[in-house]
């Protein structure tokens, strides 16, 4: 939904030849598949619902936080004004830090019998720290980390994201520098939207001119 071309130092799944938007469906079987998992091993377990309602909420946390990062830098529109600490940090906690580690732990606490309120609200509260702090880093990696170690080729600046070196950066600039960063940041999201445009257009290409014998 970025239209990032790598994870994990792998080919995005949507960029795979014949899947596109597929994806979103086996996007969808993925998902159900973690809750038929949770029934097949943990049904008759007596903190079977606190898993189950676990997974749910975590699952529309993130989703909540995706869509907050997409309406805050929509594709092709630059508005810095939006960018905000405030801002960050609410993507930052839905989007990441529930599902990436507040997640594991809480399911290890109801599995280990752990399910009073306090326990669980004090785990989540130094867990959610733990996530913005591992998400800062991950902005930083984003621009100065090493594809090969990373995993991934870094477009947070082009593609307009709300990240903490911009929100960073919004905080110690003068209004000059602040213009210039808006000027930079709308020509690197159009030169990203037409090299993704030229990239869609060439697999189309390859895939219109493949021999179909060879795909046999």
């Amino acid at each position: 939904m970025d239209a990032s071309l790598t994870r994990r130092g792998q080919t995005c799944w949507y960029k795979k030849e014949g899947i596109g938007l597929d994806a979103i469906n086996d996007a969808f079987l993925l998902e159900s598949s973690v809750y038929r998992l949770l029934r097949h091993y943990c049904g008759k377990q007596p903190y079977y619902l606190n898993l189950l309602e676990l997974f749910l909420q975590t699952g529309y946390q993130t989703e909540l936080g995706q869509t907050l990062d997409l309406i805050t830098a929509p594709i092709s529109q630059v508005d810095l004004s939006r960018f905000s600490e405030q801002r960050y940090k609410a993507i930052v906690k839905y989007k990441t830090a529930f599902y990436s580690f507040y997640l594991p732990v809480a399911a290890a606490m109801y599995m280990a019998g752990i399910d009073g309120q306090e326990e669980h609200e004090n785990a989540k509260a130094i867990l959610l720290e733990m996530g913005e702090f591992f998400q800062i880093q991950d902005d930083f990696l984003d621009c100065y980390g090493d594809p090969a170690l990373t995993g991934k080729v870094g477009t947070d600046i082009q593609d307009n994201k709300c990240s903490w070196l911009v929100v960073e950066c919004l905080r110690r600039v003068t209004p000059e520098q602040r213009r210039i960063l808006e000027v930079k940041t709308w020509i690197l999201t159009e030169l990203r939207a037409e090299f993704l445009s030229r990239a869609e257009q060439n697999s189309s290409t390859e895939l219109l001119n493949k021999d179909p014998e060879q795909s046999s």
